[in-house]
C-alpha cells in the first residue's frame, strides 16, 4: 500500500535518527498542509502529533497553503501544541475575523493583526527558529498577475519577509483586503491556485508525501451564485487580474490535486473523518473550532503513532 511506503520511511528515519542533509536514503519526504481559512483548525490539530512524536525532523520540507502555511509555521518552530488554543480563543478569533467590518468596507479577516500583533506580542511565533530550521518552510501564494502558484521560500530572508510571506499566502480575495506585495510582485491567497501544494512539491522532486487535509472525502463545493461571481469578478479586475481565471477554475484545480495525490506511489493523506463538522471559511464559534482541532489531532495520532515505539 502507498500509505505503508510512507510510514515505513518515517519509521526508518526515526529509528536511524536521521536529520535533513544527512540522510542515508534517496527519498525526499515532504509534508503538505491544506488551507481553508477556519477549516485550518483541522490541519492545526493534525500537526500536533507530528510535533509530539518527534517526526518533524524526518521530513525534508513543509509546504503550506493559506491557513495551512500558518499551521506549518507553528509546527516548524516547535509550537504547534502550545498555541493550539488560538483557534478557539474568543478574543483572537473575533478580532481576527469580524464580518461586521464589511459594513465599514474594512477587511473581514485581519491578517495584519494576526501576523503582526498576535504572532509577535500575544502569542509569539518562533520566527528565528523557522529561518534556521533544517526542515525548509515553503509558504505558497498565488501570483496576482498570472494566477499561478508561487513558492515564497526564496523570498524569505528575515522576520519581516517571513511575516509578509504568511500574509501573502493568506490574502483571501475581498475578505482580507488587497493583494500583498513582495519584491515588486503582488500575491493573493494560495487556495486560488493550489489549495494542497502537491504540484509545487512534485516539481521540487518530492518522492514521499504526507498531506494534512481540511476537507472530508465526501465534501463538495457548490458553484458560486451569480451575485458572488459578479462581485468577485469586479474585485479581481481591479486587484488581481490574473487570478480571476484561477478562482473560476478552482474546482478543476482541486480535482487535479486529488488526482495527483491519489495516483502518486507514496502518499499518506490524513483527513477529517466523515461525519465531522463542516467548517466555513469565517467560522468563529469556539466549540466547533476546538472540536475540529481535537478531531484533527486524534485522526493524525491514529495514523502516525505506529512510527514510534510508544504512543503519546
Amino acid at each position: 500500500m502507498v500509505t505503508d511506503t510512507v510510514l515505513q520511511l518515517l519509521r526508518e528515519r526515526k529509528q536511524q535518527g536521521s536529520v535533513p542533509g544527512q540522510r542515508g536514503d534517496n527519498a525526499r519526504l515532504v509534508l503538505l498542509i491544506e488551507g481553508g481559512s477556519s477549516r485550518g483548525a483541522y490541519s492545526s490539530g493534525m500537526t500536533i502529533p507530528i510535533e509530539q512524536l518527534g517526526l518533524l525532523p524526518m521530513f525534508d520540507a513543509v509546504y503550506g497553503s493559506s491557513a495551512g502555511a500558518l499551521n506549518a509555521a507553528w509546527l516548524v518552530c516547535g509550537r504547534a501544541e502550545s498555541t493550539q488554543h488560538a483557534w478557539w480563543d474568543p478574543i483572537i478569533m473575533r478580532t481576527t475575523i469580524n464580518p461586521r467590518r464589511a459594513l465599514r468596507r474594512r477587511p473581514v479577516v485581519d491578517t495584519d493583526f494576526l501576523v503582526h500583533k498576535v504572532y509577535t506580542e500575544i502569542m509569539p511565533m518562533g520566527f528565528q527558529e523557522i529561518l534556521d530550521s533544517a526542515v525548509t518552510f515553503h509558504p505558497i501564494a498565488t501570483d496576482a498577475q498570472t494566477g499561478e502558484p508561487v513558492d515564497l521560500y526564496e523570498q524569505i530572508h528575515d522576520q519581516s519577509s517571513l511575516q509578509t510571506a504568511l500574509r501573502a499566502s493568506t490574502a483571501m480575495p475581498l475578505l482580507t483586503g488587497g493583494p500583498i506585495e513582495i519584491d515588486g510582485r503582488s500575491y493573493v491567497d494560495a487556495g486560488l491556485s493550489e489549495a494542497v501544494p502537491v504540484r509545487t512539491a512534485l516539481a521540487q522532486n518530492a518522492t514521499h508525501i504526507v498531506a494534512l487535509r481540511t476537507r472530508r472525502t465526501d465534501e463538495t463545493a457548490s458553484a458560486p451564485a451569480r451575485a458572488e461571481r459578479l462581485l468577485m469578478s469586479r474585485w479581481f479586475a481591479r486587484n488581481a487580474p490574473g487570478a480571476g481565471a484561477s478562482w473560476l477554475r478552482r474546482e478543476a484545480i482541486r480535482a487535479e490535486e486529488e488526482r495527483l495525490l491519489a495516483s502518486h506511489p507514496a502518499v499518506l493523506q490524513i483527513r477529517p473523518p466523515i461525519g465531522s463538522a463542516k467548517i466555513g471559511r469565517t467560522e468563529r464559534r469556539a466549540h466547533l473550532l476546538r472540536e475540529a482541532v481535537d478531531t484533527g489531532r486524534r485522526v493524525a495520532l491514529n495514523e502516525l503513532a505506529g512510527c514510534v515505539e510508544q504512543h503519546v
